[in-house]
């Protein structure tokens, strides 16, 4: 897979659309980045997602950001947040199971995806670091 590869995988919902960007060093960090609220314009490509992704990138972390259910070329319907902590449980499991060597774990998100971020969190302590930025709602 080269560096810009599509990064579309299964989620609960059926296919998500994604953008996976490897390391070469098969022990690299991970990350996923997860996108404002899809009911109101957010995907992969917003701005911050898309400068998060390429700043844990260019410090040595493999990268995964992905569209929500419903959201660009990813199947589903939007789930009030439910169906969406799935969705990110899934993009999780996809980026561990192509990448079994990483010791180090990162979950960013701006917005919703911070929102959602914090709950991926809480049902999986064992990732490393956390970085969110959200609006006061979510909170």
């Amino acid at each position: 897979m080269d560096a810009h590869a599509r990064g579309d995988f299964p989620g609960p919902e059926g296919r998500l659309e994604g953008r996976y960007h490897p390391q070469k060093e098969k022990d690299a960090p991970i990350a996923i980045v997860l996108h404002p609220h899809p009911q109101f314009g957010g995907t992969m490509n917003n701005k911050v997602v898309y400068n998060l992704h390429y700043a844990f990138f260019n410090m040595g972390f493999t990268v995964l950001r992905f569209n929500f259910r419903g959201v660009g070329r990813s199947q589903g319907e939007y789930d009030q947040g439910v169906g969406e902590l799935s969705d990110a449980a899934s993009a999780l499991d996809y980026l561990q199971s192509m990448n079994t060597n990483s010791k180090h774990c990162w979950v960013a998100g701006f917005s919703f995806g911070a929102w959602i971020g914090m709950q991926l969190l809480m049902r999986r302590p064992k990732s490393r670091g956390y970085l969110g930025r959200t609006a006061r709602e979510y909170v």
